[in-house]
């Protein structure tokens, strides 16, 4: 099956390359050249990636994710942008992103992640994997259905992401996750930019587990990151 991408790129020329190259590798590419035309042809067809630059006229490749993001939350984005400033970066995975390459960058380079992105995306859980439920303090949480629920309230429902970190968290509670496990296989690379989306990841959890004060995210100085349940601690002594 040929994997759809919706292109937004508001230099044409850049874009028609772009498309021509993509398609050379058998992906079905959709081009739009503004913001407003991007999200038409997004609410008019069916896409597996969307790659969107940033800088474009009408409404900005920040905007249309945020707008794409409220009605989809799975589908893999990748900005492309000449914007490399650490907030642009961090506001970028905050929406949703799934990766952000800086302009000028190599076709091959950018072959390659589309490539890792929609293997990732479309990797099916493992059927051997048993674990299905944790219960973490006052919480419970069911990983498949990516639901985190405090004391039997009404659950939260998590993004993927968000719930396979917050399987590997509780897989290795009280002991420390390994950053580049985690991006490894979240991410599937570990590099300063996937560092960064783990980071902010890290901080959308924290606010999901304030409710249990037992319940803490700490970092571990050039090591990783560690979720201690102090109420099993206090058992412990």
């Amino acid at each position: 099956m040929t994997n759809r991408i919706l292109l937004v790129e508001d230099d044409q020329n850049f874009g028609d390359v772009l498309r021509s190259y993509l398609e050379m590798h058998e992906y079905n590419v959709t081009l739009a050249t503004d913001g407003e035309a991007g999200y038409v042809a997004y609410k008019n067809g069916e896409f597996d990636l969307c790659i969107f630059d940033v800088m474009m006229p009408k409404k900005d490749g920040f905007t249309l994710a945020k707008e794409i993001r409220e009605e989809d939350k799975e589908v893999p984005i990748i900005f492309l942008t000449a914007k490399t400033l650490k907030e642009d970066v961090l506001q970028g995975f905050k929406i949703g992103a799934d990766d952000y390459i800086a302009k000028p960058f190599n076709s091959e380079e950018l072959l390659y992640r589309v490539q890792a992105i929609l293997k990732r995306s479309q990797t099916k859980p493992d059927p051997k994997d048993d674990i299905k439920e944790f219960v973490l303090g006052q919480y419970n949480f069911n990983y498949p259905l990516r639901q985190l629920s405090f004391n039997g309230e009404d659950p939260d429902k998590l993004s993927p992401k968000e719930a396979h970190l917050l399987r590997l968290f509780c897989i290795y509670k009280n002991d420390v996750l390994q950053r580049s496990e985690a991006l490894t296989k979240i991410w599937g690379e570990d590099n300063y930019f996937t560092a960064r989306s783990m980071d902010v990841f890290v901080t959308k959890l924290r606010k999901y587990l304030k409710k249990d004060e037992n319940l803490e995210i700490v970092n571990i100085h050039g090591n990783g990151f560690r979720l201690i349940d102090k109420s099993d601690l206090a058992q412990d002594k």
